[in-house]
């Protein structure tokens, strides 16, 4: 084979390579969850949260609302409905067999979800997200029990920052 041939064969596949480059950079979708022209942002802001009985169930369902409506409260005409369900739980990781107790904890918020359309009660998305808290705790009890409500409330607001992700990419479709 000549040298010219072989020169004309790689400027003939660089060109195809940088043809199929460009049209595959071209189908590349990426964008921001919450950019407003997808609508998300809307449809966030129409949803409603179901009550829920427990205290962290409550910080759970209050972080969802501000998420969902950026501090805007309930909306006055839900086209959506998340009907939840919170259990949480706190547990001793380090036992000191010399006292009899725990010196660290861990706290996991257990949050199962279903998001319906209120207009026809289809069921878009169904599932479940679980948070997890690292805790000291002291020796004294109204410590032990303040530390025990904070663990609760960071995992309370980190699961319901996983479940509004999981409603944000579900309406964006």
């Amino acid at each position: 084979m000549s040298s010219d041939f072989i020169l004309k064969l790689a400027r003939a596949a660089g060109v195809v390579s940088l043809v199929a480059v460009g049209g595959l950079l071209s189908s590349c979708q990426v964008r921001p969850l919450y950019a407003e022209n997808t609508g998300v942002t809307q449809k966030l802001a129409a949803v409603s949260f179901s009550d829920v009985g427990s205290r962290v169930g409550l910080e759970v369902r209050n972080h969802l609302v501000f998420i969902a409506n950026h501090g805007g409260g309930e909306p006055k005409n839900p086209q959506y409905d998340v009907t939840l369900t919170v259990t949480s739980g706190t547990s001793g990781v380090i036992y000191l067999p010399s006292s009899s107790t725990s010196a660290a904890a861990r706290t996991t918020v257990t949050v199962s979800y279903m998001l319906k359309r209120i207009s026809d009660g289809k069921v878009l998305k169904a599932g479940n997200r679980a948070a997890t808290s690292l805790l000291d705790q002291p020796t004294q009890e109204f410590g032990k029990i303040r530390a025990d409500i904070d663990s609760e409330n960071r995992a309370a607001a980190e699961a319901a920052e996983l479940v509004a992700a999981d409603l944000a990419a579900t309406l964006s479709r």
